[in-house]
């Protein structure tokens, strides 16, 4: 039997984020680096509609930058 393939990845979810949806769109981003619209449509096998929206929500609540097409988590400062 093949055990699945474990990753240490030490991940804070900010307390603010209500949504299951946006919970998952924060974690996939910390552990790939990054994704486009598209790629978080596919992988996470939701709409793009969805994507733009939670996007626009983690944007705007600063935990999310643009770059070249690509989102990314924010740097945290402290």
């Amino acid at each position: 039997m093949t055990q699945p393939a474990t990753t240490d990845l030490a991940v804070s979810i900010p307390t603010d984020l209500d949504s299951a949806r946006a919970k998952l769109v924060y974690l996939y981003l910390a552990a790939s680096g990054g994704a486009t619209a598209e790629d978080l449509c596919d992988d996470l096998a939701v709409t793009k509609g969805t994507v733009l929206s939670i996007t626009g929500t983690l944007r705007d609540r600063g935990y999310l930058e643009r770059a070249d097409g690509r989102f990314e988590l924010a740097e945290v400062t402290n």
